[in-house]
Order: structure tokens, then C-alpha cells, then sequence
């Protein structure tokens, strides 16, 4: 069987489809990720990737989707704007992907396509050459809601390719754990490739105060630097150790506070299980990484979807939601002394630990086709 997987251009979009996507090649298939731009990084993975849009800049989109639609804008910016948002900035994503990955799936004649919600462009391939689509989940929405947004806003990209609408996928991939967010689909436990990069030793152990990890969005924009500038300043009135994963330049190269350290890029997942707590910007990503690994997290509420992530990890118990400038020495304490939110914390990591495992699902994939 012949999967394509597609991929908004994006980092964080694409390395969630990488543990589907090996565990399809290891059970003998054939894979080709269709993506562009940044998501290209995935072939560090050592999965084939094909640029289906050269030149693509989603920086230029969202300034001009900003531009033109500003009361949506104020609302995406503060994290309000439910799926208005997101369909006009992925609409336009889409119709600069669907040619191309058209053109692929033309060419390479999957048997399957595996897309994103984010990427609609798979399923009107999918359509295009009629084989069945699947819509795999990497956010904490609901995917149909996504895909209905996007789908109204990308009518002229649907006639150029001769539909008029999108048939249903042939099944879902579901990755949220049930407790946080009820998702549509079959339930897959959550991973994602980490990009490579090593893990110093002294990450590998506890330290000797409880150890926060700090991040920061891969995607540059408003709320990319994430909470670290506030953490900053709060950490020398916390008893804890404070490392900022990936920080500016400027950040990086300031005098910082004697508990605070700084690493370049690292498998988060593996520094985590050393770890007692993770702040970070609010993204899906960041979110369920922390869930996965149990502790307990605080996620900056902000732009597009990371006002909702943020607010269902504190509705779920197992973090703390806040504005960057709301992060205070107390929140940070509360952050790393509070019971609560480590059992809470820990309940969903096992919740997701019982989730199948990506290679369950490849048998039901393969009698799609």
C-alpha cells in the first residue's frame, strides 16, 4: 500500500504525523510526506518528503490575512477567534498547497492519503484521484470543525481540480486523551518526532531542586517567545531550577539569574523525564507533551489555539493557564509544590500510556485501501 501524508508547512504540524507515518513504513508500506517550507525538517526523521509548494513564506500569508480581515485578527491575536481564524489564515495555506500536492498524488498514485486537519489539500486529493481520505488529529480541537472552516474558504481551489464539495473521510485518527478533549475518530496514543538533538547528562537525572523546563513556539510571530522573559524575572525568588530550551539570541547571550541555565535544541520528551514541571507557549504540541510525560504544566494562554489548549489544561487540573505577565514567583511555586496538579497531571499520562500504540492502527489503515 502507497500512503501520502500531508502536512500544513509547519514544524509543529508536521512531526506529530511521524510515529503514524513510521509505524506504516516499518509494517512494509510504502510513505511519502507532502509538506513544505519548514515542515521540510521531517526528513530529519528519515521519512521521504516531497516540497509540494517552493517557495511557500506562511509569514507573508498571516500578515496579509491580518491586514485584511482586522477584526478577526484582534480576535485570532487574543486567542478568540474559535475556527474564524484559523479557516482564513488555512484557507489560503491551502489553496498555495493543493496544486502541488495534486500534482504529486498524480504522480506517485497513493492508495491511502493520511492528512491533517490543518491540510486539507490531502483530502482534496484524496477526492481528486478518489481513494479514501483519513483526517489524523494534532490539536486540541475538533478536526471537523477545522476542516468545515477551511473547506468554506477554499472554493476556488476545489474548481480549479473540478469538485464542488469534499466527500466525508473514510476514518479519523483521534490523539487527545478522552479526559482533556473528546476527539472524533479511532484513538491513538499521543507522540511526536523531536527533531533530532542531544541530551546533555545533567538533564538525564534529577537535579537537586525541582527542575522546570522552559519553551518557546517554533513558529516566529506574535506570543512566539513564549513565557521566558517572565520567567526570568520571577525565577530568583523560586526554589527551583529554571533551563530555557531553545532561547533567543538576546536571551541567550543576557546575564541570567544563577538558577536559570540555557540548552539549545533537545529531545524534549526525554528531558521532561527528569523533569518536574514544563512552561511553554500554549501549543498543542508543548501540551500534550507534557501530558504524556505527567507533569504538570504551565501553558500560556495567547494567539490562535493556545488560549483553548491552555484553558483545558486547567479545567482538566493538570497545569496552570496564564498570561505571561500574569507568571509571578507564586505562580512558578504553585507550579512545582502543588500536589494537585502533579496527580492530575499524572492520571492523563497514564490515560494516554493505555491508548493504542500507532502500530495498532495500521491493519485498519491498510483495509481502508
Amino acid at each position: 500500500m502507497r500512503v501520502l501524508v500531508v502536512s500544513a508547512p509547519l514544524i509543529g504540524h508536521v512531526f506529530p504525523l511521524v510515529p503514524l507515518t513510521v509505524a506504516l513504513r516499518d509494517a512494509g508500506h510504502e510513505v511519502l510526506v507532502a509538506t513544505a517550507a519548514d515542515g521540510l525538517d521531517v526528513a530529519r526523521s528519515g521519512l521521504p518528503v516531497r516540497d509540494v509548494a517552493p517557495g511557500f513564506d506562511f509569514g507573508r500569508i498571516a500578515r496579509g490575512m491580518l491586514l485584511r480581515h482586522p477584526l478577526v485578527a484582534r480576535a485570532e491575536l487574543a486567542g478568540r477567534a474559535g475556527t474564524r481564524g484559523a479557516g482564513l489564515l488555512f484557507g489560503a495555506v491551502n489553496d498555495q498547497l493543493t496544486d502541488g500536492v495534486i500534482a504529486l498524488a498524480e504522480q506517485w498514485k497513493p492508495d491511502l492519503v493520511v492528512h491533517e486537519p490543518f491540510a486539507v489539500a490531502g483530502a482534496v486529493a484524496a477526492a481528486r484521484l478518489g481513494v479514501p481520505a483519513v483526517r489524523h488529529e494534532n490539536a486540541l480541537f475538533d478536526g471537523r470543525e477545522l476542516i468545515r472552516a477551511t473547506v468554506a474558504r477554499l472554493a476556488p481551489a476545489l474548481r480549479r481540480h473540478g469538485l464542488t464539495e469534499l466527500p466525508p473521510p473514510a476514518a479519523a485518527v483521534a490523539v487527545a486523551p478522552p479526559s482533556v478533549l473528546r476527539q472524533d475518530g479511532w484513538p491513538m496514543r499521543y507522540g511526536a518526532y523531536v527533531g533530532g538533538g542531544e541530551l546533555p547528562d545533567w538533564l538525564r537525572e534529577p537535579g537537586e531542586r525541582p527542575r522546570v523546563l522552559v519553551s518557546r513556539s517554533t513558529v516566529a510571530g506574535p506570543g512566539g517567545g513564549g513565557p521566558m522573559r517572565a520567567v526570568v524575572a520571577a525565577a530568583p525568588r523560586v526554589d527551583a531550577e529554571f533551563v530555557l530550551v531553545r532561547p533567543d539570541e538576546r536571551l541567550a547571550r543576557a546575564a541570567l539569574p544563577d538558577n536559570v541555565r540555557t540548552v539549545g535544541w533537545i529531545p524534549l520528551p526525554a528531558a521532561l523525564a527528569a523533569g518536574a514541571a514544563l512552561v511553554h507557549h500554549g501549543g498543542a504540541g508543548s501540551v500534550l507533551g507534557a501530558l504524556a510525560a505527567g507533569v504538570p504544566q504551565l501553558a500560556t494562554v495567547g494567539p490562535g489555539d493556545r488560549r483553548q489548549n491552555a484553558e483545558l489544561v486547567a479545567a482538566r487540573g493538570a497545569g496552570i493557564a496564564a498570561a505571561s505577565r500574569d507568571i509571578t514567583p507564586a505562580t512558578l511555586t504553585r507550579l512545582v509544590a502543588d500536589a494537585a496538579l502533579r496527580d492530575a497531571a499524572t492520571q492523563v499520562s497514564r490515560e494516554i500510556a493505555a491508548m493504542p500504540e500507532p502500530a495498532d492502527l495500521v491493519p485498519r489503515l491498510a483495509a481502508l485501501a
